[in-house]
């Protein structure tokens, strides 16, 4: 068996510099030439996952069949190469400490005085080459944060430790960095990526390849100079420009010759990269032919990668309905504040209210649903979606006034939305969610099964309250339609009014599925829906797949 390679990726000047879709570039071209690969995000934050980060400053928290609170970049590596991926995939120092702490704890050092180096780094180097066992061809490290952060020191010293243990012929060190392009002169500079490689350098690592990152391809002067100072060939520095589309990065980086470079740079042994279909997924998002405006009415709409996930799942339901989606952040604190403000609603073709929780911007979303449903616009409800959706149609279809979820008013006369019996009697926040991938069984003659096409299908999870069953009869007495349930029967997964063009909310995340070439059913029904009833459709038709 040949031995696993490791690419990783680094970043320096700025964080968000793109890492997370280079990494996931690379990953795809090494993939179209037949190689196996996977991934590794590396969070140096202390949080043992991202379950109880704030979305504000972390971005949406992915999450994997196994139940895995992770990092939104193993997203991208989902959606770019269509994989699973697990929790093992996301490493933060929370981990690697909580590790190395436990085996003191039982005497495993056998009375060693524990140190960074080498029992840290050890255990850094354990976890990342756990992903590269059974037959791995290569794994993708991408180490977060960029070049001297404090926290980050451990990792990077791991990383050049494996250098020496792997071989040069099996580790390829990538760095990304920002290349600004000056305004008033035109330039790009490239001081401060130098400066980044200076600082990657100090510590022992020699970039193989550098990626500058910048709003344009950088001009030949520019990459004579991060040739230069960075001790490199001209054709190891690629550059990541601004595209429309940032599934056509991976065609821009290999146009450049970094797949070649690559595969020759690692000894790799390989098949004719055979892009044709994702060539054919790029030119889709060029050529659409009509736009269908969709509102995502949240609170976390200052920070579209909150909603990361979601906003890429529209995309790739518009993509294969031959479509631009025009996506508006609807602020629902501002409803809440000013309930008139809901009548902005009329000028969309859909609405989505996503995932959330606590209070804050709640009442807001309800208006949004009340609106929805009483102008028969398109809906789509994501977990918290699909609560509220629930609490809206207790209030005022089932005349239950006091209707609420326990997560938002405790003392509510009418509990529709509960807390699961399960965590009655957890008190920690990290971890204890009804988590993962989980089995849904779909009624037959329901708008869902017409989706799905299928009775049992699998989502992933991520949530603690419910649908109250004490009022299930009373709901659907009313006409909410319960269309699918766990296997138990005992929780409802997923809603639908019948009389509607189209109302669907679902207690899973549907959006964690989606690919660019295979649109998530719920997703690619709604974004449908919507352009039925732009252009006047009497009815809601499935869509058909044109990829």
């Amino acid at each position: 068996m040949a031995r696993t390679k490791y690419v990783f990726v680094t970043g320096g000047v700025v964080s968000s510099v793109g890492k997370g879709t280079v990494a996931s570039s690379v990953g795809k071209i090494l993939s179209v030439r037949g190689l196996t690969t996977q991934f590794i995000k590396i969070d140096p934050y202390v949080n043992v996952d991202a379950g109880t980060l704030n979305p504000y400053s972390h971005g949406e928290v992915f999450v994997t069949d196994d139940g895995g609170e992770t990092d939104l970049d193993l997203g991208w590596y989902e959606r770019f190469l269509d994989i699973r991926t697990s929790r093992i995939n996301n490493i933060t120092t929370g981990q690697v400490y909580n590790e190395v702490i436990a085996r003191e704890r039982r005497g495993d050092y056998l009375g060693q005085c524990v140190q960074i180096v080498p029992h840290v780094t050890d255990e850094i180097k354990r976890r990342i080459r756990l992903v590269g066992r059974g037959g791995v061809d290569v794994v993708v490290v991408e180490v977060g944060g960029t070049a001297g952060d404090i926290e980050g020191l451990p990792f990077l010293e791991a990383i050049r430790q494996m250098r020496l243990e792997e071989g040069y012929e099996n580790t390829l060190f990538i760095h990304v960095a920002l290349v600004p392009k000056l305004k008033a002169t035109g330039e790009f500079k490239t001081k401060a990526l130098q400066h980044s490689v200076n600082e990657l350098r100090r510590i022992g690592i020699q970039p193989d390849i550098i990626v500058a990152r910048s709003e344009a391809n950088i001009d030949k002067e520019a990459r004579r100079k991060i040739a230069l100072f960075g001790t490199l060939p001209e054709e190891a520095v690629f550059c990541s420009y601004d595209v429309d589309c940032i599934y056509e990065l991976p065609l821009i980086l290999e146009e450049q010759g970094m797949g070649r470079y690559i595969v020759e740079r690692l000894r790799l042994t390989t098949q004719e990269p055979g892009w044709s279909r994702w060539r054919k997924v790029v030119s889709l998002y060029k050529k659409t032919r009509q736009t269908v405006k969709i509102a995502i009415c949240g609170k976390y709409t200052q920070l579209s990668d909150a909603y990361v996930s979601v906003k890429e799942a529209l995309l790739h339901a518009g993509v294969n309905m031959e479509a631009s989606v025009d996506i508006t952040w609807i602020d629902t604190e501002a409803i809440e504040e000013e309930p008139e403000k809901v009548n902005i609603l009329s000028q969309f073709d859909g609405i989505l209210v996503p995932g959330g929780f606590g209070k804050r911007g709640a009442e807001g979303k309800i208006l949004c649903i009340k609106y929805a449903r009483e102008n028969d616009i398109p809906y789509l409800g994501i977990c918290f979606g699909m609560q509220l959706a629930i609490v809206e149609f207790a209030r005022n279809v089932c005349g239950l006034e006091d209707a609420a979820s326990t997560e938002i008013n405790q003392e509510a006369k009418h509990p529709v939305i509960d807390l699961l019996p399960e965590q009655r009697n957890v008190d920690a926040k990290g971890g204890t969610m009804r988590l993962g991938s989980l089995p849904i069984y779909v009624k037959r003659d329901t708008l869902a099964y017409r989706l799905y096409r299928q009775e049992v299908i699998n989502q992933r999870h991520r949530h603690r309250y419910e649908v109250n069953p004490d009022y299930w009869e009373t709901l659907q007495k009313h006409g909410l339609v319960f269309s699918g349930l766990s296997p138990d029967g005992r929780r409802v997964e997923i809603i639908e009014l019948p009389g509607k063009f189209y109302f669907l909310a679902t207690q899973y995340h549907p959006e964690f599925l989606s690919r660019p070439n295979k649109p998530e059913p719920t997703y690619l029904g709604f974004v449908k829906a919507a352009l039925d009833k732009k252009i006047g459709l009497e009815s809601f038709q499935e869509p058909q797949l044109v990829i």
